[in-house]
């Protein structure tokens, strides 16, 4: 009798242990599917100091859906950023995917493809627009872009008010703009109200050439030709600061607006927080706007430039697929929306993030709307050396020594078309081709 009592206990004992084990193997199934019991991921990011508060609250939302995706995020300051980066990616540091301008990072080889995730992951890339195709190099994508600079004209209203001159219109040509900028021009020495503001940049004289579709590493530099004597007919009309002055007194575009003698003035979007912060800080006191900046004949209204920034993986990453997993939520519709409702442009973009940047209507500019209705060219050919050689040389140096009256347009034009063969083709343009337009 005892003998079948214990046979009867000891069946009882296993079939419970039977059971509970196959509980716990159902109940890490469930937590598998779910992800909370999946193998923990870390990965290391650098972003831009500008944008790494924005992309911290874009990876804490993602993170709801992704626990197991843990990210250290790291970042450089503004003036160092790419060239420190440059050289950690190089000397090998283990930074599974970053933030920035993709052209600086192009001819490093450290870039991992993302065609094959694009397509892996079914992608939407309608969003980014015509920006998709733009960003890419011997046809294939090495980074998505998660916001975007634009250029847009910025005008003081209580100027345009005090004389009696109807504000800039949304459709514009430059001959227009030149007139316009003619008439609120008055005045003389430090008192005088300049109808324009040009910072000393090139791209601020070569965007009318661009707004064409010109590219400044193309052979026929026309268009290029027309945009700097239209720069240095704006001096002779004495409706700009001339160049030499704005060098010798450091002049800049933020503090010649916010002076309030500068009726109109031609820069990025990212004016727009500094004139919000000047008017918190008290430290002006005109009412101002936006339009889209002026365009050439035959080229459509709100024609303007970009510069894309984007988000790119280290082909030496260790965990690549979810690297592509946090750029793409980023980049795509639910990161785009974060980023907008905090004043970014976007990447990507619909009408849901078109309604976040643009707001509740209770901030300035009132036209916002402008900036995210725009058609856009690159700013330049996203190419390995074409910004630091070919924008922030070639065309800057030539450019100055014919605002300076030290050689004439033509002379520039040509030099410059000989210096891009010289120190950019001959280097580069034989392993590296941008997008057809």
């Amino acid at each position: 009798m005892q003998k079948k009592i214990a046979i009867v206990l000891a069946s009882t004992l296993l079939a419970g242990l039977a059971a509970g084990c196959g509980a716990k193997t159902d109940d890490q199934a469930a937590k598998s599917a779910a992800g909370s019991d999946s193998q923990q991921i870390n990965l290391r990011m650098t972003i831009l100091p500008d944008d790494l508060e924005t992309t911290k609250l874009a990876y804490e939302e993602f993170k709801k859906d992704n626990p197991n995706i843990n990210v250290q995020f790291e970042t450089i300051p503004q003036q160092q950023y790419y060239e420190k980066l440059r050289l950690q990616l190089s000397g090998g540091e283990k930074i599974d995917l970053f933030g920035g301008n993709m052209d600086v990072f192009l001819d490093t080889g450290i870039l991992e493809p993302l065609d094959d995730y694009i397509k892996k992951n079914n992608v939407d890339v309608s969003g980014f627009g015509p920006l998709y195709d733009g960003l890419k190099v011997n046809d294939k994508m090495y980074g998505l872009p998660y916001r975007k600079s634009n250029y847009m004209l910025y005008y003081n209203k209580t100027l345009f008010d005090q004389m009696n001159v109807p504000y800039p219109k949304a459709d514009m040509t430059w001959d227009e703009f030149r007139e316009l900028a003619k008439k609120m021009t008055k005045g003389e020495g430090a008192g005088k109200v300049y109808g324009a503001y040009l910072q000393q940049w090139a791209q601020t004289w070569y965007v009318q050439a661009a707004q064409t579709g010109a590219s400044i590493i193309d052979k026929d530099l026309t268009p290029f030709k027309k945009a700097l004597q239209f720069r240095k007919d704006l001096e002779k009309d004495g409706s700009i600061m001339p160049w030499s002055e704005q060098v010798t007194t450091s002049a800049h575009y933020n503090s010649a607006f916010q002076k309030g003698n500068v009726a109109m003035n031609l820069i990025g979007d990212w004016h727009v927080a500094q004139l919000r912060q000047a008017e918190a800080d008290k430290k002006i006191s005109f009412d101002w706007d936006v339009v889209p900046i002026p365009h050439p004949e035959g080229v459509a209204a709100n024609t303007s430039l970009a510069t894309p920034v984007s988000i790119m993986i280290n082909k030496d990453s260790k965990n690549k697929e979810a690297a592509f997993k946090l750029l793409q939520y980023i980049t795509g519709a639910k990161g785009a929306k974060l980023f907008a409702s905090k004043g970014f442009l976007t990447g990507y973009t619909n009408d849901e993030i078109r309604k976040a940047y643009v707001g509740d209507g209770t901030q300035k500019p009132k036209n916002i709307h402008y900036f995210v209705e725009q058609k856009e060219y690159p700013e330049y050919p996203l190419l390995p050396g074409v910004k630091n050689i070919v924008v922030g040389n070639i065309y800057l140096q030539e450019g100055e020594l014919a605002l300076s009256g030290s050689q004439s347009v033509d002379q520039a034009i040509q030099k410059i078309g000989e210096r891009v063969q010289k120190e950019w083709a001959d280097k580069y343009a034989k392993d590296f081709k941008a997008s057809k337009k």
